[in-house]
């Protein structure tokens, strides 16, 4: 199950709420304790349903239009590539690795519009090992106000969608 909850306090991307315009974070409980953050984001978009890449490469085809840089794929990695040979700088389908930990790796991605930044924090809560995607935006002009407003419907359901479509949940049991 995937639920909204508050930016965790304890990741370093509760350091960029100030003055953010928008964030939000997802929730869910990993099937498996033992990967790392970047390992779970990578497991997660190498299995982005195909609306969301539909979705992506509409937005792709519209952005210049509007000045608004491509971005690719959000799935565009290299699926042959261990998650130990990427490091801080390494661009990871849309967004560019921010800073990493095993427990939290912190992806962005900035354009003259908006700096958009992505988290995957791994914490154990009681016996569960929860993980928490959040996103935190901070928008620089009229383009990225208007380019939030029809983005942030989508964003809503996309972030679940993904997490649900991975297999980084522990299987429901059949009633």
């Amino acid at each position: 199950m995937v639920k909204m909850v508050p930016v965790p306090k304890h990741s370093q991307i509760s350091q960029h709420l100030m003055n953010a315009d928008f964030h939000d974070a997802f929730q869910f409980n990993l099937a498996c304790g033992k990967r790392t953050a970047l390992e779970i984001y990578l497991d997660v978009i190498a299995k982005t349903p195909c609306w969301i890449s539909f979705l992506m490469a509409l937005r792709n085809r519209a952005a210049p239009m509007f000045g608004i840089k491509d971005l690719g794929s959000i799935d565009n990695i290299n699926p042959s590539r261990p998650s130990h040979e990427y490091q801080v700088g390494d661009r990871v389908g849309i967004f560019t690795i921010h800073s990493m930990t095993d427990n939290e790796v912190i992806l962005m991605d900035s354009d003259q519009h908006l700096d958009a930044k992505i988290s995957v924090c791994k914490s154990s809560l009681d016996a569960d090992n929860a993980v928490t995607v959040s996103t935190v935006v901070h928008v620089h002009n009229l383009l990225g106000r208007v380019y939030m407003f029809f983005v942030v419907p989508f964003h809503k359901r996309i972030v679940p969608s993904m997490l649900l479509n991975s297999d980084m949940m522990p299987q429901q049991k059949a009633a």
